[in-house]
Formats: structure tokens, C-alpha cells, sequence
């Protein structure tokens, strides 16, 4: 919220009537007769008193927008008396001195576009009552104990003074599978969203292949990357990883400590965060602009493996597609230059390529990094279809094995995009960044 903002103009109206779809459509699902309960993200602490950053849970944001710790969302599919109902922390003059503002119990019917709110102080008084003579609770058990206790206590008491004729308060259901395969499927206005962060993602990756050279230090890379994103009112959706020399061959460095060496490539991964929405991109290049001809071999290969599993990335495709093309290019790669030996169909079959390629070739991408959505349904691989999110993403990590020829050792390169699958395709959304070898030579090599 703006500083002097009101505080009931919390969301475009568009925003607002896309949480409202979105309510409904979970409440279909959910039926009469039954209740979710979704609490916020807790506060963490960093250090004695201090916190880390606050970031608020994926589903709250999804459904209310709602971006404050201490609040509980509640769904009720049919009652009259208000089927959303929001619990939050009340306005507090002198805690919003020192922790900032609140949005308010007043405030927060009109601003949320909830039917009532309540203080969170008041859960115990109201949550037994609107749980009784309900037969389904929609709650996710296990993710957090203290509010699993919560929540049985309030079975317990519901269960105590309900009806002799109402439903046993006690069935549980989780609510991640509807959530999430709700989320899994981006509306338009997600995929805006989530362009503009892939913008600022590329633009960022930009800035890198301008700026660095032989002598920094990885950590001056992130602060480059974390700048460009705070510019913009963005925040990285994950630790940046800046990998130089071997370091690029840890899949998740993020130490970002050592001096890059002329002659190191440096593995940069790295996305904005935008509006809860996240980038990730990977690239791999040269710190002195060039690549040398056993980096641009291994380089060749993985942007090879890249661009066959994006040509997979179709409606109609399995989730595994694009990974098997990727495999097969990596793996008669390998055996190009030398680290595999043998015939490509046995290669293939004893997976040899695993000690040098250990990931899936991408991930879901949305509100998380690693967004939600299940990868199988009834055992087998997801089908692609149009509004899905993914990465691509193939990489070679080639350590200091002395089975690996000696000028390919130490080379570590990933490329990753994020893409969209389309009705007739798919559509590459960070493609602002260059990944041709010759075009980051170029790139980086111009002073502008």
C-alpha cells in the first residue's frame, strides 16, 4: 500500500473481481456444508530480534491478496451470514510506529472484498461456532503443528455443542490439490504479471554481461543483479547463484564468495520477483567475453539440448518430453567430446549421463520459484496444456573427475528460459537475454 493511500483502494478493480473468481471457483469445489481455513505465512526470525524480510503465503496472496502475517482467510461455501471472512491484526497506533502500517480490522471488508473480519486475537470466541455441523474441513495438516493444535482444539469445541443432527466436524481434506491445480493454470492477467518479471529478470542478466569482468567477485554480480531488480521495485525470487570456475558445477552455490579468474565461464541464476510473481533465468558465459574452444564445445551442447526440449514444449506433450530430448542431446554430446564412450540407444538406457546432468531438464514457475502443481496424474506424466508455466532448463557439470577429458574439466553451464505453453505452442518469455555464443561474445563486448 502507497504512503496516503486510502486504505479501502487496496487493488485495481480488475484485481479485485480476478481474487473474487478465483474464491468461488475453490468454494465450488469445496460444496455446501464445508470450511477451509488458510492462515498466513508467519514472521521468521533472523537473528535474536530481528526478522527475516516478510513474505506472505502463495495461497493467501492467490485468493485475497492479503500480504500481512497474523491473518486467517476463511471460506464457507453457503452460508448467508458471509461466506468469506477474513481475521487480521487490528490497527495499533504504536506498533505501527515502529513496524509499520496495518490495514485494519475496519478496513478490511472493503479493501479484501470480504464479506466480514474479525481480529485474529478473536479466533478462539468465533472459529469453534463456525465450525460446527460442518462435515469438511479443508485445511493442509502437518505444515505447521501450533495451528494444527489450533484448529483440534476448535474441532473439539464445536464438536461439543453441535446439533444432534449435524455433521461430524472432523474430516479433513486437504486443500493443496484444488489450490494448486488452480494455480497451475495461469489466467491472462497472471501471465502479464509474469512477463513484466520476466523483463526485469532479462534486463538484470543484461546488466551482468555488461559489467562483469576478470577480478570481481561473485558477490558484486548478485549486488548488480539484486540492484537492477530494487530499481524497479522488484525483489529476487530466490539467492542469486554466481557461479565462477568450478563453482558453476554446484548446482545451488549460493556462497557467491570468490574471485572470478580470467579465463572462468561464471553460471549466473538468477529472477525477478514482481507483484508475487516470479522470473528465473540461467545463463552461463565468459568472464573475459570470450569463450574458450572446450567451453564453447560444452556451451554448443547444452544450448542444443535447451532448444530441443522448448521445441517439445507443446500442448498435447507429456512434462517428460522436453526432459528425454534434452537427455538424448546432452548424453550423444557427452559421448562427442569424449566423456561418454559407447553406442547412444545403451547410453540412453543406463542413464549414463547422470553423474554430469542430475536435474529434470525444467520446473512449474508462478507465485514460488518452484511453483505448485502436480508433475504426475494417476502415475503418469502430466499432459502440457495452454497457461501452464515452465522452465527449461538443461545443464553439464563437468567437475575435476579424471574421467573427464582434461580441457572439459571444471565446466559447469546451465541455460534457462521461462515459457509459456500456448494453443499452438509455447512462447519464450525471457528471450530478451542473448544465449547464442556469439552473441554474448557480442554483447559483451559492446561499450555502450
Amino acid at each position: 500500500m502507497k504512503k496516503g493511500s486510502s486504505r479501502t483502494e487496496r487493488f485495481p478493480k480488475s484485481q479485485a473481481a480476478e481474487f473474487k473468481r478465483r474464491r468461488r471457483a475453490l468454494m465450488r469445489i469445496m460444496g455446501d456444508h464445508s470450511i477451509a481455513l488458510i492462515p498466513a505465512a508467519k514472521a521468521c526470525l533472523r537473528s535474536r530480534d530481528t526478522d527475516y524480510a516478510y513474505r506472505a503465503d502463495s495461497n493467501m496472496l492467490y485468493l485475497t491478496g492479503f500480504d500481512e502475517p497474523d491473518a486467517l482467510l476463511v471460506l464457507i461455501p453457503g452460508r448467508k451470514a458471509g461466506q468469506y471472512i477474513m481475521f487480521c491484526r487490528e490497527r495499533d497506533e504504536l506498533k505501527e510506529t515502529w513496524q509499520g502500517r496495518r490495514l485494519g480490522v475496519e478496513d478490511a471488508p472493503l479493501a479484501l472484498g470480504a464479506d466480514d473480519a474479525f481480529p485474529i486475537t478473536d479466533l478462539d470466541d468465533i472459529l469453534p461456532g463456525l465450525l460446527e455441523n460442518k462435515q469438511s474441513v479443508y485445511h493442509t495438516l502437518g505444515k505447521d503443528q501450533q495451528f494444527d493444535a489450533q484448529v483440534l482444539n476448535w474441532l473439539s469445541t464445536a464438536r461439543s455443542s453441535r446439533s444432534r443432527d449435524g455433521g461430524d466436524p472432523d474430516s479433513f481434506i486437504s486443500l493443496e490439490f484444488h489450490l494448486h491445480e488452480m494455480r497451475l493454470f495461469k489466467s491472462r492477467a497472471e501471465i502479464v504479471l509474469m512477463e513484466a518479471a520476466a523483463k526485469l529478470s532479462a534486463a538484470a542478466h543484461c546488466r551482468v554481461m555488461r559489467t562483469i569482468k576478470p577480478g570481481m567477485l561473485e558477490y558484486e554480480v548478485e549486488a548488480e543483479l539484486i540492484a537492477q531488480y530494487k530499481s524497479q521495485g522488484a525483489e529476487h525470487s530466490f539467492l542469486p547463484i554466481v557461479g565462477s570456475g568450478a563453482n558453476g558445477c554446484i548446482l545451488h552455490y549460493t556462497e557467491n564468495n570468490d574471485v572470478i579468474n580470467d579465463g572462468d565461464l561464471v553460471l549466473i541464476d538468477s529472477g525477478a520477483e514482481l507483484k508475487y510473481y516470479a522470473g528465473d533465468i540461467t545463463r552461463t558465459i565468459p568472464a573475459n567475453g570470450k569463450f574458450s574452444k572446450a567451453q564453447r564445445a560444452v556451451y554448443d551442447i547444452v544450448l542444443e539440448a535447451q532448444l530441443a526440449a522448448i521445441e517439445k514444449t507443446q500442448p498435447g506433450n507429456h512434462w517428460n518430453e522436453p526432459h528425454l530430448a534434452a537427455v538424448k542431446v546432452l548424453t550423444r554430446g557427452l559421448r562427442d567430446i569424449g566423456v561418454l564412450k559407447g553406442k547412444l540407444p545403451q547410453l540412453l538406457k543406463s542413464e549414463a549421463y547422470k553423474p554430469y546432468y542430475m536435474h529434470k531438464t525444467g520446473h512449474w514457475l508462478g507465485m514460488d520459484v518452484h511453483d505448485v502443481g502436480d508433475y504426475k496424474v494417476n502415475g503418469d506424466w502430466r499432459v502440457l496444456e495452454p497457461g501452464m508455466v515452465i522452465t527449461v532448463e538443461p545443464g553439464l557439470y563437468l567437475g575435476d573427475s579424471r574421467k573427464i577429458p582434461k580441457e572439459f574439466r571444471n565446466i559447469g553451464i546451465r541455460i534457462e528460459d521461462d515459457v509459456v505453453v500456448t494453443n499452438n505452442g509455447c512462447s519464450v518469455i525471457t528471450g530478451d537475454v542473448p544465449k547464442q555464443a556469439d552473441d554474448i561474445e557480442a554483447y559483451m563486448q559492446r561499450n555502450e
